[in-house]
């Protein structure tokens, strides 16, 4: 079954997706679609060697030209990865409960449009939590809003940085957004 990733930033947890399912035998990463001409991940897909697409708003809004390349490469599952553009009606119509995404705190705090990275890292730690996360979900109209599949708890300490937490949310999604994805996929294919 072939999937997309669809990223905006750095590209590390599209890295940690990619060499998951480098070489299974039933589950291939097929594309990497970015809106930033110069995103991190451009470079993680050539170095696995997957093809990718810059798209505009254009074409991801006004036009049927992503769909028809996701119709055309037989991509049956998306997962989001840092990607930080809505995704179209018509491509949440087209694959229902097909699209995933991995938000850094524990929904529904600290979701919505503008939360993401930095500025939800800054938030859990202005706001003095003892908790911080990862929350993977399945991508709705509205930022953040879609039904919550795994939710993932780590520590938040009184001396943790902004970035400390940042980078303890992000050795959790590295560890599990790749198993999510692959148990998700699997489910699906024995459906089909």
């Amino acid at each position: 079954m072939n999937i997309a990733i669809f990223a905006s930033g750095g590209g590390s947890n599209a890295a940690a997706i990619l060499k998951h399912f480098e070489g299974h035998d039933c589950i291939r990463v097929a594309l990497m679609v970015t809106n930033n001409p110069n995103a991190g991940a451009l470079d993680v897909a050539s170095n696995y060697g997957i093809e990718t697409l810059v798209v505009n708003r254009e074409m991801l809004y006004r036009s049927q030209e992503v769909l028809d390349l996701l119709e055309d490469r037989q991509i049956a599952f998306i997962a989001l990865a840092g990607f930080l553009w809505r995704i179209p009606n018509d491509m949440l119509n087209k694959y229902p409960s097909r699209i995933v995404n991995i938000h850094p705190s524990l929904l529904p705090k600290y979701g919505g449009k503008g939360m993401y990275g930095h500025h939800v890292h800054n938030a859990v730690k202005a706001s003095g939590d003892r908790f911080s996360g990862l929350t993977i979900h399945y991508v709705s109209e509205e930022y953040d809003a879609g039904q919550i599949i795994i939710q993932l708890k780590c520590p938040v300490y009184p001396s943790d940085s902004a970035e400390d937490i940042a980078a303890r949310v992000l050795r959790f999604e590295h560890a599990t957004y790749p198993v999510a994805i692959q148990d998700l996929v699997e489910r699906l294919m024995l459906r089909e």
